[in-house]
C-alpha cells in the first residue's frame, strides 16, 4: 500500500480510513468512481480557485459530478469575483499534479477550504490522496475535523 504524507496525518490522528491504488496517470472524479463502483457524486475533486487581488487561494472541494459555482463561492467567501487558474497555475499554486490535489496535503499551506454542503448526505466521501492514483475514502466528520473549510452550496450540477 503507498504511503506518504496523507496516509501518515491519518494514521498519526487515528483516522479510520481506506486507500485505493489506480493506475498512475490523471483520473477525473467520473473516471475514479466509476473504476472504483461508486456513486459519482461521493467522489469529490478538489478545485484551486484564485482571488483577483492578492489573497490566499481557495481549494473548493466538490462532487464529480459537478462544477464549481464561482458566484456561488465568491458569495460563500465574501469576494466579489474569483477565477479559475490553468492547470498549471495550480499545480504551481499547490506544489502537486493536477489529478492528485489533496485538501490534507494543503493543511497549513495557506488555502482557504471550501466544502460543498453535499458532502453532508455521506458518512464517508472519497478525495485525491494527494498523488495521481491515490484515492482515500473517510469519514465527512474527520475531514471537516483536519481542514476546518466553510461549508456551503457551491457546485453547479453539469
Amino acid at each position: 500500500m503507498i504511503k506518504n504524507n496523507i496516509t501518515r496525518l491519518l494514521d498519526k490522528q487515528k483516522i479510520a480510513y481506506e486507500a485505493y491504488e489506480l493506475s498512475a496517470e490523471k483520473h477525473g472524479a467520473l473516471e475514479t468512481a466509476r473504476i472504483l463502483n461508486l456513486p459519482p457524486e461521493q467522489v469529490f475533486k478538489s478545485i484551486v480557485v484564485t482571488r483577483p487581488v492578492k489573497g490566499k487561494p481557495i481549494l473548493a472541494i466538490v462532487p464529480g459530478t459537478g462544477e464549481v459555482d464561482l458566484k456561488a463561492l465568491a458569495q460563500a467567501i465574501g469576494e466579489k469575483k474569483l477565477s479559475l487558474p490553468t492547470e498549471r497555475e495550480a499545480e504551481q499554486l499547490t506544489g502537486m499534479q493536477a489529478g492528485g490535489i489533496s485538501p490534507l496535503a494543503l493543511i497549513n499551506r495557506g488555502f482557504q477550504f471550501v466544502l460543498d454542503a453535499s458532502a453532508h448526505q455521506f458518512a464517508d466521501i472519497h478525495i485525491s490522496g494527494g498523488q495521481r492514483g491515490l484515492n482515500i475514502r473517510l469519514p465527512v466528520k474527520d475531514l471537516v475535523s483536519l481542514i476546518n473549510p466553510l461549508v456551503a452550496e457551491i457546485c453547479k450540477k453539469t
